[in-house]
């Protein structure tokens, strides 16, 4: 069976797939504070056949999203069964999860045995109470802290920390990121502000650009670039003696599309094939006429040729996404 390629011949090998649209954190970039889930959770077993049926036609990696995913009851059963799944050469599947980390110290053990590989655990701040004023969580950075190292003692490595960067909120953290880098023996990412936000307060101004972050840390220490794989969404950084690394994820000033290999899928069972898409594809809704795996196969490959060839972030046609992230589903 042929493998998933897009009319503009990228090959779609990575599937990012939202188990719960609810989320116990607050964060300022991401929620107005006022709205909580809008979308609906599906059973688990309906998440397991669209990711079965996108196994059969190449995806090779499963990121596991939300909301929350840890949330999610059955999220370790979830893990389990995907890592029984092969991909179409015959290999298990590279599954990963990203969360708030708020409750991984006590999962990160048994989700390396249900069959994880790796995690990425979002965290806007290295100080406590900066920490708690982006989240809206009182408590919050001890738990994040305690499980990241869970997870790096669990062996669900390389631990990256993801840190989206705001001009008036944390731009100041950088160099403090990069000693924890060092310190904590995790990859740190920051991510470029996106307007994907529920208020929808984004401006231009408010983005602090990689060029900007690489010349904030270079007052810390200096970096040399290393290679990274042309579908990775990352810059990949090295501290000069060796010792840690940051990516910088920049898809406002120096946007992949042209690489990109994933789709996503929203809690609610819709297909969407890029962040910025304005509309959704209902692949659940095919599922409940009942449709067969075969007629799944055929809608998704009609989907893929639907994918756009990138996003427009700060041109005079931009649309805004018709879903924000936390209801998409990183």
């Amino acid at each position: 069976m042929a493998a998933l390629i897009d009319k503009f011949g990228r090959p779609i090998t990575d599937l990012r797939i939202s188990i719960t649209d609810h989320c116990n954190y607050k964060c300022v970039y991401c929620r107005t504070g006022n709205e909580g889930a809008l979308y609906a959770d599906l059973p688990i077993s309906d998440y397991l056949r669209m990711a079965c049926v996108l196994a059969g036609l190449g995806i090779k990696k499963v990121r596991i999203t939300g909301g929350e995913p840890l949330l999610r009851k059955g999220v370790i059963d979830f893990v389990r069964e995907l890592s029984k799944l092969r991909s179409l050469d015959g290999e298990p599947l590279d599954i990963a999860i990203t969360t708030n980390g708020h409750l991984l110290a006590e999962m990160a053990q048994p989700l390396k045995e249900a069959g994880l590989h790796r995690v990425t655990v979002s965290m806007d701040a290295v100080d406590p109470e900066r920490f708690a004023r982006i989240t809206r969580v009182s408590n919050g950075y001890d738990n994040v802290l305690a499980g990241i190292r869970a997870a790096k003692r669990a062996g669900l490595e390389p631990v990256k920390v993801n840190c989206v960067l705001m001009r008036g909120f944390n731009e100041d953290q950088v160099i403090p990121f990069g000693m924890f880098a060092r310190e904590e023996g995790v990859m740190v990412r920051f991510i470029e502000f996106m307007p994907l936000e529920e208020d929808r307060v984004w401006s231009p101004e408010v983005v602090v650009t990689l060029d900007e972050i690489l010349r904030r840390m270079a007052e810390y220490r200096p970096l040399m670039e290393i290679a990274h794989a042309h579908s990775e969404t990352a810059r990949r950084y090295r501290f000069e003696d060796g010792i840690g690394e940051i990516g910088i994820i920049a898809p406002v000033s120096h946007p992949f599309c042209g690489h990109c290999s994933r789709i996503r899928i929203t809690s609610d069972g819709k297909i969407r094939t890029c962040l910025f898409s304005v509309w959704d594809h209902d692949l659940y809704g095919r599922m409940r006429s009942g449709a067969s795996d075969e007629e799944l196969e055929e809608f998704i490959r009609g989907v893929i040729q639907k994918k756009e060839a990138r996003h427009h972030i700060g041109e005079p046609d931009f649309v805004r996404a018709s879903r924000t992230m936390v209801h998409i589903g990183g």
